[in-house]
């Protein structure tokens, strides 16, 4: 975890992610408030703005564990599904 290209491999997506997530309305958010919205443009910020203290293992579990589902989740925001699927 010490490999600066793993690093900002890891990084990237997540910076991406979380300035999008700030981007996006209060109304959408609310409406949806099972996903962390908080948290995922919080660890953007940290990921920003304390580089240096990074727990790269905490990284590394959110690309392999946490986006996933977030991926599925933020699927249902962007294409609802209809009552009767």
């Amino acid at each position: 975890m010490s490999d600066h290209v793993v690093q900002w491999t890891l990084a990237t997506p997540l910076y991406n992610i979380g300035e999008q997530v700030h981007h996006l309305s209060s109304e959408l958010k609310e409406a949806n408030p099972d996903i962390p919205w908080f948290k995922i443009a919080g660890m953007r910020h940290r990921l920003v703005h304390d580089y240096e203290s990074t727990n790269w293992m905490i990284v590394a579990q959110t690309v392999l564990e946490d986006i996933p589902a977030f991926l599925q989740d933020i699927e249902h925001v962007v294409l609802p599904r209809s009552p009767e699927e």
